[in-house]
């Protein structure tokens, strides 16, 4: 995928890919065994694997507003708005009084970067050409959401190149299939 967000250090280049592509693994996983939707998955994925300070009960609440393009609103694709999200949670963290302009500019970057690649940010856009394909429809989100994950990590690691030193890669390499994910999600819902 062509981006515009590349690692400057060449000497983190090698870590950067190998965190980059746990981190958009980890997202698109989270996503296809029905664990989070996309918006939740994106900012699950990142929190994680580069330590963003939020339970994973925070980030599902602050991210599932945004699924299914803002609760079925049919406007903004949710991967997008949980990369943006997990943008403004790593370039602001600490300071983020001080860093409100980056934020809005790195916002502005992932979603034309987003529009580019995709040709809208819009999700009933996104989803015309499989609408009535249920399957066809769900594989298009679960590649957006790996897609959006990308871009925002690859974005933060420009910005944070610091994080590769507390990346948590490892933590990101666990697959889920469905029916552990089912497990899982009942466990989430009636015991947690």
């Amino acid at each position: 995928m062509r981006t515009i967000f590349q690692v400057s250090n060449k000497h983190d280049s090698f870590k950067a890919e190998r965190v980059v592509c746990d981190l958009k693994n980890h997202a698109r996983n989270l996503y296809v065994s029905r664990q989070l939707l996309c918006s939740e998955a994106v900012l699950v994925s990142l929190n994680k694997g580069l330590n963003g300070g939020l339970t994973e009960k925070q980030a599902v609440s602050m991210a599932a507003p945004f699924c299914v393009a803002m609760g079925d609103s049919g406007c903004l694709c949710g991967a997008l708005s949980g990369a943006v999200l997990a943008a403004g949670l790593f370039i602001g963290n600490s300071r983020p009084y001080s860093y409100r302009k980056d934020m809005r500019q790195s916002g502005l970057a992932l979603h034309n970067e987003f529009r580019t690649v995709n040709g809208s940010t819009c999700c009933r856009v996104l989803s015309r050409k499989v609408k009535y394909d249920k399957k066809a429809h769900f594989y298009q989100c679960a590649n957006i959401t790996e897609q959006a994950a990308e871009m925002a990590a690859r974005l933060i690691l420009k910005k944070r190149p610091d994080l590769l030193i507390i990346a948590d890669s490892p933590s990101l390499t666990k697959r889920y299939n469905r029916l552990s994910s089912f497990v899982l999600n009942l466990y989430k819902r009636f015991v947690l």
